[in-house]
């Protein structure tokens, strides 16, 4: 007789560990598990009268499974809104109650219907690991004890409030008498809660706090955890207690021959539930409709039916990234330039970071799409084509998309590519070419693209201050690839025109490039290769960069830059608020940022390409008296003009060598970035995803030289339990789109320390593995009946805004970081946001934008003149003569973000120093210049 397959109803409080749960419910007990959200508004069902709780459309509900599992979740149990359908399920009448399991909030809930109190603990016990202290075998299974036959095991917890059972005579230890025997006893004051597991967390003051981690109804089916059995720092001989309780709610469904309503439940609830993976059709199916009827712009049809040329190029041992962008983009507008410049000394064996670097060639000719989260607009544009709005076509998302689901910009995108992937086969085969890009997307995106994808609405764009587009991404057709291991350069195109038309652009931009002066001046070059050339490692690693090309200078004069660095005691307070929320229950863990502002004047290149922008220009007066505060440098500069934003990329590369750097130029926005982090990575052909969240963080100095010094101080608790807090996010990230299993998602690193140009890095890596699905083939790319696949461009939309910088859980702690990151800059915009490709097969690699530096080309400043500061720079706006219109002058304005993870364990002042020293890099190649 065939057994149907165990059904289990999750209910998500919104926590960022939900998804790994369910995997471990799915895996263990080889479940199907539904997923409901707590505050999810049940239909009338027509089965019986509504009530205002809910509760009859849940007993509906709950009828079609074999028990409920009560999640994790930030927040309180005592407020409704934080545990929702939650506590009516504890409530339902004798003839419907099912068995329940409830996990951390869950666990709180569940005692709290029992008679229990929540308080807080005296330091919240986030991403710590400790021994279970549970019944073992002092009560059999059959009893309803799920630890038995358990050895003991260790677990990891995220809890800063804490059942307590105690009577006001007891004190804090729960029962009376001899702890060790009592521990186990019901509280005579609470007879329905059977204590099952504790842990003792041994306090520095020497005071033993005594934590309830597992409970049992004693007449009803509930039982409750409070550590969590999914994170990865939990050992696995705890999935024996999940085990345990699947058996025990299955035989007391046996006992009282409770059997599920096989039957689907009704339409009107299934649209409400989710299975693991949550996007089972790719982005690109749901959005067929659009794709298959007439296009909504004839840019749309931009680089159809395109093949791939190359040629490779051995490099000269001296030249550079800059160099190939200088001799082949020389007056350009547009740039997208995705730099490891720390290749030469980061190879080290199988563990080379940032191998490859990647140039967009003709970035100004290319198709642009630009989206902004506010007004829900794409967009597209036509590069060569003038910037007042002639050659760029709308699209109103609501008025477009019209299909089930969710509309977002994330299934345009998809559609878009998968009519120009290119099959895995087609390429230059003789070239043996095994690089990751061979054209496509290229861009970034801000952090609020990110908060749009979890439904936080950003606060500081209800005013309307500004149309900055939150993605930017260039359609590229031309590029360039550079192999720092192979010492290689491989010059690339996606073209319509056949072998001939792209043949005539190789040639010309191989001559180019080998008659231009940088690649003369130094080692021959080879141009002969064919292929892998294992034996052609670059020699030269300490080659020095060559000196930058400098623009022609129309004028000269002193040049004055104001550096606005965020208050010290506002940011400690603002870490003190953090700690606060995280005490109360409302987030694990905040990624706590705040930004430094560099106004300077416009410097000549930048200001000739800002006037050609296609944004407004706001000008800003500067409040009188704000130029000289405490927290402010006034810094004057005797130069000819100016350093350009690429000036500043070349110091802050010299200075501050990462392996995921970038300069772009894109969208009305200039980036010059040295991010360290990867934020994810995935391959079209095997479908393997890989996320490398960065979380720990010591500044290089005397006292930390090397690598052993480094792993002492950041293999503490706390700096641990940081990391941990990510990964598990990140776990949950991935789960949402690779599905449930231990083969779904592994983490194959963890909590490892790397060493960096100037500080040391604790890292994990997290990977994921899509579904496979077969290759196009070549004559159906770009038709209707070629496979619909999940890519990982599904990954990207799911994991956005980057967990490293959020906190946990994803959702409130962005919520509660809005208002805590209060001011003037309180958005993020780039800083948090992630840089990037996905190529036409499907490969992909994404960086978070940290260590940056960025300015916007419609954000101006009016401050005094270069001339009129150096005449009395202390005097200006302080009161008395007022300043004349002549005295002033247009400064464009820099931005700098930097900050760190807050927890429990987190002083102010740790956090104000780790702020600080994130700071020092990039703000260095503003410094340097005086």
């Amino acid at each position: 007789m065939h057994t149907p397959q165990p059904r289990i109803l999750f209910l998500d409080a919104y926590d960022s560990f939900s998804n790994n749960i369910v995997s471990l419910l799915a895996d263990v007990l080889s479940a199907q598990v539904d997923i409901l959200p707590i505050d999810a508004a049940l239909p009338d069902l027509g089965h019986h009268q509504a009530t205002s709780n809910g509760q009859e459309q849940l007993r509906c509900l709950v009828a079609h499974y074999d028990a409920v599992v009560c999640g994790p979740g930030p927040g309180s149990p005592t407020c409704d809104q934080d545990v929702g359908l939650m506590k009516h399920v504890w409530t339902l009448s004798e003839d419907h109650v099912l068995p329940v399991l409830g996990i951390c909030l869950g666990f709180q809930s569940l005692v709290i219907h029992c008679g229990g109190v929540v308080r807080k603990l005296s330091t919240g016990l986030h991403g710590m690991i400790r021994d279970i202290d549970h019944v073992e075998n002092q009560r059999p299974l059959a009893e309803g004890n799920i630890f038995a036959g358990v050895p003991k095991f260790k677990a990891t917890l995220y809890h800063s409030l804490f059942a307590d059972i105690s009577s006001p005579e007891d004190g804090t230890s729960g029962a009376k008498g001899d702890w060790a025997r009592s521990r186990w006893n019901r509280p005579a004051h609470l007879p329905d809660i059977l204590p099952l597991a504790w842990v003792t967390e041994h306090r520095a003051s020497g005071f033993d706090e005594r934590i309830l981690m597992g409970v049992k109804h004693a007449r009803r089916p509930f039982w409750g955890l409070q550590y969590h059995p999914e994170s990865i720092c939990t050992e696995s001989t705890g999935h024996q207690v999940i085990r345990n309780w699947f058996a025990e709610a299955l035989r007391w469904n046996e006992e009282r021959g409770r059997r599920r309503t096989t039957a689907e439940p009704d339409v009107s609830l299934k649209k409400l539930m989710c299975n693991l993976p949550k996007k089972s059709e790719s982005l690109s199916r749901q959005f067929v409709p659009l794709a298959s009827t007439e296009s909504p712009s004839s840019l749309w049809e931009h680089s159809l039916g395109c093949k791939y040329y190359s040629r490779t190029l051995r490099l000269p041992n001296h030249v550079e990234v800059p160099d190939i962008v200088e001799s082949l983009q020389a007056g350009r507008r547009d740039f997208i330039v995705l730099d490891s410049a720390s290749a030469k000394t980061s190879r080290t064996g199988l563990d080379v970071k940032g191998r490859y670097s990647i140039i967009a060639l003709d970035v100004d000719e290319t198709l642009q799409l630009e989206y902004r989260t506010g007004s829900r607009r794409l967009t597209l544009r036509r590069g060569g084509e003038r910037r007042d709005g002639h050659g760029k076509s709308d699209i109103d998302l609501e008025q477009v998309l019209h299909f089930d689901g969710e509309h977002t910009i994330w299934n345009i995108l998809a559609a878009f590519w998968s009519k120009r992937q290119l099959p895995r086969e087609d390429g230059n085969r003789d070239n043996n070419i095994t690089h990751p890009f061979y054209g496509g997307f290229m861009g970034l995106t801000t952090y609020e693209l990110g908060l749009e994808g979890i439904d936080v609405e950003p606060l500081n764009r209800r005013d309307g201050a500004h149309d900055r587009p939150d993605l930017s991404f260039a359609w590229v057709t031309r590029s360039a690839v550079m192999d720092h291991m192979e010492g290689t350069i491989c010059l690339q195109t996606l073209s319509p025109d056949g072998p001939i038309v792209a043949g005539v652009w190789l040639d010309q931009t191989v001559e180019a490039l080998t008659s231009s002066p940088v690649w003369a001046d130094g080692l021959g070059a080879d141009f002969s290769i064919r292929g892998g050339g294992q034996d052609q490692l670059l020699a030269a690693a300490t080659a020095q960069l060559t000196p930058p090309l400098t623009p022609e200078t129309t004028r000269s004069a002193q040049t004055t830059t104001y550096i606005q660095i965020p208050d010290a005691d506002d940011y400690e307070d603002k870490v003190r608020e953090c700690q606060e929320h995280i005490a109360a229950g409302d987030s694990y863990e905040l990624c706590l940022t705040d930004q430094t502002l560099i106004t300077r004047p416009r410097s000549h290149d930048d200001a000739r390409l800002a006037s050609a922008s296609r944004h407004r220009h706001n000008s800003r007066q500067a409040q009188p008296g704000t130029w000289h505060s405490t927290q402010q440098k006034h810094v004057q500069q005797q130069q000819a003009t100016t350093e350009t934003s690429w000036s500043l990329y070349r110091a802050l590369r010299a200075r501050n060598p990462a392996p995921f750097g970038s300069y772009i130029r894109l969208g009305g926005a200039t980036l010059v970035s040295s991010s360290p982090e990867r934020f994810l990575e995935f391959s079209g052909a095997t479908g393997l995803c890989s996320m490398r969240p960065m979380k720990g963080t010591v500044k290089k100095s005397s006292a930390v030289a090397t690598l052993a010094q480094a792993e002492q101080i950041l293999h503490v608790p706390k700096e641990e339990a940081e990391n941990l807090m990510i990964v598990d996010l990140v776990r949950h990230d991935l789960h949402s789109v690779c599905g449930t299993g231990e083969t779904a998602v592994r983490v194959p690193q963890l909590l490892k320390v790397e060493e960096y140009a100037s500080v040391f890095q604790m890292i994990s890596v997290v990977e994921g593995q899509l579904p496979l699905h077969a290759s196009p083939s070549a004559s159906g790319v770009g038709k209707e009946q070629q496979q619909h696949r999940v890519t990982g461009l599904d990954v990207l939309a799911a994991t956005l805004p980057p967990g490293s910088m959020t906190g946990a859980p994803k959702k409130r702690s962005c919520e509660l970081l809005q208002h805590i990151e209060r001011g003037a800059s309180s958005e993020r915009s780039l800083y948090s946001g992630v840089v990037g490709y996905m190529d036409v097969r499907g490969n992909g690699d994404w960086s978070v934008t940290i260590r940056s530096l960025f300015r916007w080309d419609d954000e101006v400043v009016l401050a005094p003149s270069s001339t009129a500061a150096a005449t009395a720079p202390a005097a200006r706006g302080a009161g008395g003569e007022e300043e004349s219109e002549h005295e002033h002058e247009l400064h464009e304005v820099w931005h700098i973000g930097a900050g760190g993870a807050v927890t429990a364990l987190s002083t102010p002042l740790g956090e104000r120093e780790e702020m600080f020293t994130k700071l020092k890099g990039p703000l260095g190649v503003f410094e340097d210049q005086v």
